[in-house]
């Protein structure tokens, strides 16, 4: 394991999940970074820390970064430490306040989506609640993810400095990243709606073109660092949930 890294980010080594957020941060910047569960006896190495057996802080669960002796827990919280390390969000208090509110409010949405496959418990399997997800799904499509997504267009439409193309600043920033992998997991859950409901929100769509076209994240993209979404993470597709366009 390359121990000499700067960062050691810890996450589940078979889903994008809550640490694919971070990921696409340091990946964008190029940072010194290891996968650590995805390496050999990685997995042990994480959950020491999960089981207190680490010096630190104790996670509740992953995501946590480690850089140096700090631990670093909860998606937004890595985020809103490590952004400004790699020039991913601007250097103004007010800005970095107001990029944090964002990715908190996308976690609230992140929320919402592990709810439509999972709206009675997550420690159930989806089968065991497929009748109570096929009517909450729906829901989810048509109120919240206009809703959420329709704040976020309003979000770029004021944002002047960004030329309505950022959701903070001048230039690209941490949340844009996320939204970006909001909008690439809602399209591989639900594919039928997604292209009618993105038409809704030109902006937002922009963001997420450009984003894929950076050239560290498109080669990340490209590779088999990016795990492919499957129907263990946060965003899953399930055809019957999806329901018909319209």
């Amino acid at each position: 394991m390359a121990r000499s890294a700067r960062y050691h980010l810890y996450y589940w080594p078979g889903i994008q999940g809550r640490g694919e957020f971070v990921r696409l941060a340091l990946e964008d910047a190029g940072a010194d970074y290891v996968d650590v569960a995805r390496e050999r006896s990685g997995m042990a190495t994480m959950m020491r820390f999960l089981e207190g057996r680490e010096r630190g802080l104790l996670p509740f669960a992953p995501p946590f970064l480690k850089s140096g002796r700090l631990v670093i827990a909860q998606t937004a919280n890595i985020l809103a430490w490590v952004a400004p390390q790699l020039s991913l969000v601007p250097r103004d208090q007010a800005a970095r306040l107001a990029a944090h509110q964002l990715q908190l409010t996308i976690a609230d949405l992140v929320a919402e989506v592990h709810d439509t496959h999972h709206p009675v418990a997550s420690s159930l399997y989806y089968e065991d609640q497929r009748r109570e997800a096929r009517r909450a799904a729906p829901l989810f499509v048509r109120e919240r993810i206009p809703k959420f997504l329709g704040y976020f267009e309003r979000v770029l439409a004021r944002n002047r400095a960004g030329r309505e193309r950022h959701l903070v600043g001048a230039a690209a920033s941490y949340v844009d990243l996320s939204l970006f992998q909001i909008v690439e997991g809602l399209r591989y859950a639900f594919p039928r709606n997604m292209p009618r409901i993105l038409r809704r929100f030109p902006r937002v769509l922009a963001l997420h073109d450009a984003v894929a076209e950076r050239p560290r994240l498109a080669r990340y993209l490209a590779s088999n660092r990016r795990i492919p979404f499957n129907e263990d993470g946060i965003f899953r597709h399930y055809k019957e949930l999806d329901g018909p366009a319209g």
